[in-house]
């Protein structure tokens, strides 16, 4: 899957979680869904690898499972520089469940896709 095509899925999955979640996740436009996906997108890139080498040990603790507090952490500090009123949670609890969900959309729109090949 390409950059592009994630970033289009990412910003539907803002969109529809804070459709379907509105307690959880505050979303206030698609313009801002979108730019809240390139902002997630450098921090992947940028932030996510540093974070994750310095909690490996923490990681391979917990069988891995503590890369989703990370994917948490990403999606907060992301809520951050958007602007919480524009990109917010409600907790760090309702990021974390965010990520789970967004964890498992990437996951099968990128199974999809390498059916299709």
């Amino acid at each position: 899957m390409g950059y592009f095509q994630r970033l289009l899925v990412n910003m539907l999955t803002f969109i529809s979680l804070s459709v379907l979640l509105p307690s959880m996740i505050h979303v206030r436009s698609f313009w801002i869904a979108l730019v809240a996906s390139f902002v997630l997108s450098l921090l992947n890139g940028l932030v996510k690898p540093v974070l994750t080498v310095l909690s490996l040990p923490l990681t391979l603790l917990t069988f891995g499972l503590f890369s989703l507090v990370i994917n948490g952490l990403m999606l907060q500090m992301t809520s951050f520089f958007v602007g919480q009123q524009n990109f917010g949670f409600a907790s760090f609890g309702a990021a974390f469940l965010i990520a789970i969900i967004m964890t498992v959309v990437n996951t099968i729109v990128t199974e999809h896709n390498m059916d299709k090949r």
